[in-house]
């Protein structure tokens, strides 16, 4: 049987694609190297910023740049394709048709892990690209979630720990995060999405809780699954996740 290799398209930003390959190892059943899941990093940090573009701050569109990256991913041996980069997939229609090989969607499958998880109810952290776009809030409609967001003022405290220190590579206060999440929790949302893999580099510095869900995680554990890997070491509910579009790509 081939074994699968996955390609993983990062530099969206850096930390994030690098953090999400360790994932992939960290996370898949393997006793010996040649156990562990194949895959193919691509780090274009050149990329153009995807809010800047998608909220008309830049004419720069970043999919041209996305596109010739995926078909070099493919054409030395990727199988399928993970991008680790929620505000990405405002492109993720134009990426998946200019690909060959299946591109898994980290928003359909972070939405679909909430319901199947009987969450009636989210709170969204993410960029102002992917907040604008309604990338999420398409989602959740469509799955029968309700969908919470930041106010003005609680995005502007958001975009600056994604853009003014995690970028940056500085760690935010935890209060900050903190006065943002606890307005969320009294407006009814039941879990947190960190609906930008940024702020999922917070979630082990922070040693957050299953009520966040990290949106980096669910992508890891849908990748091992349809490359035909075991994931371990996710929480419980996370092992028990079967990917949406998830049909095994060994099969």
């Amino acid at each position: 049987m081939h074994t699968k290799t996955l390609g993983v398209l990062g530099g969206l930003g850096p930390m994030s694609g690098v953090s999400f390959c360790e994932m992939l190892i960290r996370h898949t059943q393997a006793a010996r190297d040649q156990e562990h899941l194949n895959f193919l990093l691509s780090s274009f940090a050149q990329t153009p910023d995807r809010t800047d573009f998608i909220l008309g701050r830049s004419s720069e569109n970043p999919v041209h740049a996305m596109v010739e990256q995926v078909r070099k991913l493919i054409a030395v041996g990727a199988d399928a394709i993970a991008i680790p980069c929620n505000t990405a997939h405002y492109f993720y229609d134009t990426i998946s048709g200019a690909s060959s090989v299946p591109v898994i969607n980290i928003i359909d499958e972070t939405v679909s892990f909430c319901k199947q998880e009987n969450v009636e109810t989210v709170g969204v952290l993410a960029t102002e690209g992917t907040v604008a776009s309604g990338a999420y809030e398409s989602v959740c409609r469509r799955e029968g979630l309700k969908y919470l967001t930041c106010t003005a003022e609680e995005q502007t405290v958001i975009s600056h720990m994604i853009y003014g220190q995690i970028k940056r590579g500085q760690v935010p206060r935890r209060e900050e995060l903190e006065s943002v999440v606890s307005a969320l929790w009294k407006r009814g949302c039941q879990r947190i999405i960190l609906g930008c893999t940024e702020l999922s580099l917070l979630k082990q510095q922070f040693d957050l809780g299953d009520e966040w869900i990290d949106s980096l995680e669910v992508l890891a554990c849908a990748a091992i699954r349809m490359c035909g890997k075991e994931p371990v070491g996710f929480s419980p509910a996370l092992l028990k996740f079967q990917p949406t579009k998830g049909k095994n790509l060994c099969c």
